[in-house]
This record gives C-alpha cells, sequence and structure tokens, in this order.
C-alpha cells in the first residue's frame, strides 16, 4: 500500500533530549533534539519539532533534563569477577595476583559463578550508562550465553595462558574450545569474540604465534594486558631480552588488532611504533592507581594520533564498573601526568569512553556515536539535579560533576533496559541476596572452612 504523500513515518521510538551529544562530529552538543529509532537502529537525529512533525512513533521517551549520548563501551572488564569486590584490596599487583585472587579463583571457578557474576556486572553497568564490554574471563561459552540473554552487548575473550585452568587442562584444550566457541557465536548482531591472551609474563612465543595465525583467520581482535608494570617490563628483559611490546611485535601482534590494556611503561618509540600500527591502547586508570601499577601517557598517545578507549578493569581491581567515574578519572590523570591542564579535555575524554572504546574491540561500525543506521545503543543522563547546576557547558558537565545515579535512561538495539532508574528485567533484590551466598561461599576458601 504507498504511503499518502506527508504522512508520518512509523517509527519504534523517539526520544527527545534537552541536549543530544553524538559524539561524531566530535566537540558536538545538540540542542532540544530528538534521535528515531526503527528495528533497533537509528534513522535520524534533528530537532524535536522536526521529529514530531516528521515520524509516528510506538513510543515517546521525553527527558527535557537529559542528555541523551552513545552508551559507554568499557574496553577492559573481568566481569565475573564483581563476585570478587573488595575481597583482597591495597596489595600490590603480583601479590593481589598470585596470593590472593588466584587461589581463590581455583576454588570457585566454574559456570555458575561466571555466569552470577556477569549477570551483577550487567546490572551494575546498565545502571551507569554502560551499553557494551570487551569482557576478559573463563568460560567464554557462558560469558556469552549470559550476555546474549540480557540483550547486553559484548566482544568476549577466549582466554589464553600457560597453565591449567577450570576451562582448558593445556595448550591445545585452549585453542580448540576458542575455536569451537568462536564458530558458535558467528555473526551474532549483540556477541562478538577475540582471543585473549592474558599478559606476556604468563603466555609463551609458540602459544602467541598461534593466536596471531588464528586471529588473522578468523578477523578478529587480540585483547591482552600489556606493560602493565615495571615489573613486567624488567622481567621481560632478564627473560626474553626485549621490552613486552618489542617481543610482541618481533612475533607479529603489533598490529591495528591489538587491543593494548594498562600501558603504563611506555617509551616515546614504542608510542610512536602503536600509532603506526593502528594498535588501540585501553586505559583503565583506577586500577593502575589502586595498585600502584603506573600512569598511562594518554596525552602523548592521543597526540601520536593512537585510538584511546577506557576500561574499568575488574570489580576485584577498581571495585566497581562505574564508566562516568572512570572518565572522570581518566581525563584528570591525563592531565596530572603531563602536566597539562588542557590536555585530554572533556570531549577528549567522553569520546575515548564511547567511539574509542567501540573502535578498539572492531564495534564502531556498530555503536559508539549517534548516527544514522548506526545501533541504538544509548543513554541518558538528566543534569537537572543540583549537582550538575547550573548548566554552562554540557560536555564539562558530564565528565566533571556527575555521577552514574544520575543516569536516568538506557536502551541497546533500541530495547529499553533502563526506564526512569529502574531496571527493566533484572531484580536488583535477588541479585543482591545471590551476591551475599557468594560472600559466604568465598569466605569458606579463605578461611579454609
Amino acid at each position: 500500500m504507498a504511503v499518502e504523500a506527508g504522512a508520518p513515518e512509523a517509527c519504534d521510538l523517539l526520544v527527545e533530549a534537552g541536549y543530544v551529544v553524538p559524539v561524531e562530529p566530535h566537540g558536538v552538543v545538540l540542542e532540544d533534539h530528538a534521535v528515531a529509532v526503527r528495528g533497533g537502529a537509528i534513522v535520524a537525529l534533528l530537532p524535536r519539532a522536526e521529529a514530531r512533525a516528521r515520524f509516528a512513533p510506538a513510543e515517546v521517551v521525553s527527558r527535557p533534563d537529559g542528555v541523551l549520548l552513545p552508551g559507554f563501551v568499557n574496553a577492559h572488564t573481568h566481569n565475573p569477577m564483581t563476585l570478587m569486590r573488595g575481597i583482597a584490596d591495597d596489595l600490590p599487583l603480583k601479590v593481589w595476583l598470585q596470593q590472593h585472587i588466584w587461589p581463590i579463583e581455583a576454588a570457585v571457578m566454574a559456570p555458575d559463578f561466571v555466569a552470577d557474576g556477569i549477570t551483577l556486572a550487567i546490572a551494575e553497568m546498565l545502571r551507569g550508562g554502560t551499553t557494551c564490554c570487551n569482557e576478559n574471563y573463563f568460560f567464554p561459552d557462558v560469558q556469552a550465553a549470559v550476555y546474549k540473554r540480557h540483550g547486553f552487548r559484548a566482544r568476549v575473550g577466549l582466554p589464553v595462558i600457560d597453565f591449567p585452568t577450570a576451562w582448558a587442562s593445556g595448550d591445545d584444550e585452549y585453542f580448540d574450545k576458542a575455536g569451537a566457541v568462536h564458530d558458535q557465536w558467528r555473526g551474532d548482531p549483540l556477541i562478538g569474540m577475540a582471543f585473549a591472551p592474558h599478559a606476556p609474563y604468563t603466555v609463551n612465543d609458540a602459544n602467541f604465534e598461534r593466536v596471531r595465525m588464528l586471529a588473522d583467520q578468523l578477523d578478529v581482535p587480540v585483547h591482552l594486558h600489556l606493560h602493565e608494570t615495571a615489573q613486567e617490563v624488567e622481567q621481560s628483559l632478564k627473560e626474553h631480552g626485549q621490552r613486552p611490546i618489542a617481543r610482541l611485535d618481533r612475533l607479529g601482534l603489533v598490529n591495528d588488532r591489538l587491543i593494548a590494556v594498562h600501558m603504563t611503561q611506555l617509551t616515546d618509540a614504542e608510542i610512536h611504533l602503536c600509532a603506526e600500527r593502528g594498535v588501540s591502547v585501553v586505559h583503565c586508570p583506577e586500577s593502575n592507581l589502586k595498585l600502584a601499577s603506573g600512569f598511562c601517557p594518554a596525552c602523548a598517545l592521543e597526540r601520536a594520533g593512537v585510538n584511546l578507549a577506557i576500561g574499568t578493569d575488574g570489580c576485584a581491581s577498581n571495585n566497581d564498573l562505574d564508566m562516568v567515574g572512570e572518565t572522570r578519572t581518566a581525563a584528570l590523570l591525563a592531565k596530572a601526568v603531563a602536566q597539562d591542564a588542557a590536555g585530554f579535555d572533556a570531549f577528549t575524554a567522553l569520546r575515548a569512553a564511547t567511539l574509542g572504546g567501540a573502535k578498539a574491540i572492531g564495534f564502531d561500525h556498530l555503536v559508539g556515536s549517534l548516527e544514522p543506521g548506526k545501533q541504538a545503543d544509548m543513554a541518558c543522563i538528566d543534569l537537572g539535579d543540583l549537582e550538575t547546576q547550573p548548566l554552562h557547558h554540557v560536555v564539562s558537565q558530564l565528565v566533571y560533576a556527575a555521577g552514574r545515579h544520575q543516569v536516568s535512561d538506557v536502551w541497546i538495539a533500541g530495547a529499553p533496559k533502563l526506564r526512569a532508574r529502574e531496571l527493566v528485567d533484572l531484580d536488583p533484590a535477588a541479585l543482591v541476596a545471590n551476591a551475599r551466598q557468594w560472600r559466604t561461599r568465598m569466605a569458606g576458601v579463605r578461611t579454609g572452612a
């Protein structure tokens, strides 16, 4: 049937906001605009009055004090570890990891631990405006299924590490299982895969070479911790005669597939190498501060042209999944490290937390900015509260003053996930009760009960 000339277009959702920050183009704030959504994708971004004239939406959400922006992309997480929040704080990285985290994980790691931790994490992320994450943990088959069940967008890491775990007993099993999980989720609209070799100090050359070959064949990213501490660099020089990134370069891994996390120990030459090769760097400032790992030179990387993303790391070392707070910390720390108050400005920080993360994990064709054709992964932050008034500069207020408690609404592929601050399809009371029974179980592990 022909559509009558001048008749409004049908759409599923029209979100009207006091301000829209599309992120692309950079530095733009649109006042009194709306985003129209159809079939899970953005079809138009236009002034509110024009949107009302052009569209006949099935649903209208009006947020006159709100800022509509792309959902945050948490570019480095270990979300099952949400159940380990605060379990071994105030310790240096190696002691924290080897004497506390790994022994506890060895006792509790299983599909139910992974599923319950991720479910708790999804609820926390949604309440903080995060719509996508880059996951790095064991049991990727379970992870993918849980993210999919809750309609949450994720890049799931396929783990590779040089010792047996509950997931795999040895090298061949890690790679065999990785291939099977990848094939199971190939082409899924919400879930993608990446290889996740843990770190240079836990993965040997032969396994790195296998990762490189398979990542090339399967066209997936490689996600790993790199140059996280000075000790890591010293150990690599002693054992391999090279700094870790030089070793990875020798093995063919320093390229535009590489998602390099932490990167606190970098020379100018290494920064330029990353820029030349198209490496993405994930800045995890709060985890690095808490573990005293060092400072990522975010301003120097950004000025060299390196794509920067922001991640929270896991709740055992952060201790939250708050991308609003993480973005603020990233911006402030970058300025202090560079000794430049103008460095890593509010727009740049917000871009790193959204489009930079999407680009790092290879999802920038789908999400990371509010543009027609992209998926409607969106968050609305209410700046009407007294803590964010008066509103002189929208993006400065988002980055330097707003808190995650001001996130009012979240959509993933146009589906509502948080509505007027209430989770749409998750039960907070049940999540809290489940987290408490995990606390009891892990307390028994720690005491030997």
